[in-house]
């Protein structure tokens, strides 16, 4: 099922439904509305999409025999076209975000956009050594390889497709990340490598709007990122989440991003080091996992400005494309 988080334009001071989508992707049932058509009641975990991921097994089993309802009898206020609602994030407020960095190629190629800030001759040393030995000279430092680090960002600041992202006033090089994120879907601690899967709620994709010239400065503090990427609008999600029955293989999709309709990045997460159950395997040790937490991947290679040295202006419409997860767009403003 693809999952999302609506609201009508001809009401956008309404409450956010939940529905999902059919009919290649074009139109949205509401569920809670199907479900009062179908059995009279309403049904509490079809309140938001946090409630859909606290209701687990249950919920998701109501909402697949609500969507065959409706795509059949197509009862009269359970339906809306999609060009009729605005996508707010899955999730409008998660319960908490943790972005990783488990693409190596990112760590390098951004590592050496700053080197040639500061040394020109040297960034061109460290390419043409890793050409020729297949190791730059910058490497990546060894405990990237034995954890997939993290930090932690502001649940407040999510916005979902099409959503305008204001710039930071304190920036001059505002940036992009191309990632892709889970959502968790069932609670758990220390759990296993090869139980992970189980609490993957979905699949979505992640654009971690980043100050670079902030972020420099702040990691020079042996700590952070903070500002950086600690501001309203900088976390968008999206357009929806995808659960993983319709994810063949999440470490084979193929990865990009636009700016005013020209591509600037591409990549695909096979190249990510660390899976996603990997990833909570590490996170979950000691520390118990919940329904509607969100962890990005981190950028995939060649997916940042800050690697190809270009740089977002406002006014800039900015697409995340992944296969089989749709289209994630914002306006800078």
């Amino acid at each position: 099922m693809k999952l999302l988080t609506f609201i009508l334009t001809s009401d956008p001071q309404a409450i956010p439904l939940l529905g999902l989508l059919v009919d290649n992707d074009q139109t949205v049932v509401s569920l809670q509305a199907g479900r009062q058509v179908m059995s009279e009641d309403i049904a509490p975990f079809l309140v938001d999409m946090q409630a859909f991921l606290d209701g687990g097994e249950v919920a998701r089993e109501a909402s697949a025999k609500i969507r065959d309802f409706v795509s059949t009898q197509r009862p009269a206020g359970t339906t809306h076209p999609l060009s009729d609602v605005i996508l707010l994030s899955p999730v409008p407020r998660p319960r908490s975000i943790r972005d990783c960095m488990v693409f190596e190629k990112h760590l390098i190629q951004a590592t050496r956009t700053v080197v040639r800030w500061r040394s020109p001759f040297l960034a061109n040393v460290d390419a043409w050594v890793e050409k020729w030995r297949g190791k730059p000279l910058f490497s990546v430092p060894d405990v990237w390889y034995k954890s997939p680090v993290y930090y932690k960002g502001n649940p407040f600041s999510v916005v979902g497709t099409d959503a305008k992202v204001y710039w930071p006033t304190y920036t001059k090089k505002l940036d992009y990340e191309l990632e892709i994120g889970i959502f968790i879907g069932k609670t758990g601690r220390n759990i296993t490598v090869e139980e992970a899967h189980k609490y993957i709620g979905g699949y979505t994709i992640y654009n971690d709007f980043s100050a670079r010239d902030i972020q420099i400065q702040e990691m020079g503090g042996r700590l952070g990122p903070a500002k950086a990427k600690d501001f309203d609008t900088g976390n968008a999600i999206g357009p929806y989440l995808v659960t993983p029955d319709e994810v063949t293989n999440p470490y084979n999709l193929a990865m990009s991003a636009s700016i005013n309709a020209e591509e600037w990045s591409r990549g695909n997460s096979s190249e990510m080091h660390f899976s996603f159950e990997e990833i909570i395997a590490y996170i979950s040790q000691d520390e118990t996992l919940y329904p509607g937490e969100f962890i990005g991947s981190g950028t995939v290679g060649n997916g940042c400005g800050l690697e190809l040295n270009r740089w977002l202006q406002r006014g800039d419409v900015v697409e995340l494309k992944v296969q089989g997860l749709g289209i994630l767009r914002n306006v800078i403003v």
